[in-house]
């Protein structure tokens, strides 16, 4: 190669002091910058999780007191979800009318009324949540246990179920008795009122 001249270009040497490589400093403010971000980003993304585990734990109820129903006129006998507190958290089991004459926990007992499905405790599922036979913010009874019954026409024992995540979020599923159908809110921690959940 030439130059202008008509002379032949030598390549220019490398600088001294250049480098293709980080400084240390540089390494750590980098290590510094993502660690200050992570610890600004988990706390979010944990409350994250925490409420979507308990809105999963309020749909998941819903479903199994839809589901419920549904078998009641399947069936075309009485269906019951039946909420048992065991170890610190709910057993939930879905039974059926065997006598005719309702759901009743005594029947249950005595083997009359036969378990439908397998019983599952809560907290395998959503661990972290819990559940309130009670509104925990009017009452501070306990309640050990909650007999919901579906009848074959549709109808239903009302009640609403309150759950609390460990971020506390809180979420209700309730059933109305006239015609069985299940809702499931959300409470607005701003002017607590109870919305819908879509």
């Amino acid at each position: 190669m030439s130059g202008r001249g008509g002379a032949p270009r030598r390549p220019r040497p490398a600088r001294a002091g250049t480098s293709h490589g980080y400084t240390l400093v540089e390494v750590v403010f980098a290590a510094g910058l993502v660690a200050v971000l992570a610890a600004a980003a988990i706390p979010q993304l944990s409350a994250g999780v925490e409420r979507s585990r308990t809105v999963g734990a309020a749909r998941y109820l819903a479903s199994r007191l839809a589901l419920a129903r549904a078998q009641a006129a399947a069936r075309s006998a009485n269906v019951a979800v039946l909420l048992t507190a065991t170890e610190g958290t709910f057993v939930v089991g879905t039974y059926v009318d065997g006598n005719g004459d309702g759901v009743r926990t005594r029947d249950i007992s005595a083997g009359l009324d036969t378990l439908i499905d397998v019983p599952v405790r809560l907290a395998s599922l959503f661990p972290h949540v819990a559940l309130f036979l009670n509104d925990p913010a009017v009452t501070s009874t306990f309640d050990s246990s909650a007999l919901m019954s579906f009848s074959p026409v549709g109808t239903a024992s009302s009640r609403t179920l309150y759950l609390r995540g460990a971020d506390r979020s809180e979420y209700a599923v309730r059933v109305l008795g006239a015609t069985g159908r299940t809702r499931v809110l959300r409470l607005v921690a701003g002017n607590g009122a109870w919305v819908e959940v879509l």
